[in-house]
């Protein structure tokens, strides 16, 4: 199993390092290792987040990365992360983002995004 990343989840992970980077470049740097962890787990373990408390009804699920929330659904093989919100917002309705070919693996958008904070 896959875990990707839809455009716009890729672009609010990015930006949470980013905003994380902007204060404290080695805490960005742990936060994105331990993200890479956590949602990498998801390939071998989908349903181990949790129902979107707002949200149960939905069939989209979390995994906390503190301060953030990671939010995700399963389609067939693939694990898609649409959503990287501050614990501390109140998360919006998941949208179903139709995905395209620009999506990428998690190892990949990581790799860049590392680039980009210099490291």
């Amino acid at each position: 199993m896959k875990v990707r990343l839809t455009p716009s989840g890729r672009i609010q992970f990015l930006s949470a390092i980013s905003y994380i980077a902007q204060d404290n470049l080695r805490a960005a740097f742990r936060f994105r290792k331990k993200a890479e962890g956590v949602l990498r787990r998801l390939s071998q373990f989908p349903e181990s987040g949790r129902l979107i408390p707002e949200f149960p009804d939905l069939p989209f699920r979390e995994v906390v990365v503190p301060p953030y929330r990671f939010f995700y659904r399963r389609e067939g093989r693939t694990i898609w992360v649409v959503a990287c919100w501050h614990g501390a917002q109140l998360p919006a309705e998941p949208k179903q983002e139709v995905t395209t070919e620009r999506t990428e693996t998690i190892e990949k958008s990581t790799s860049r995004g590392s680039r980009r904070q210099g490291e």
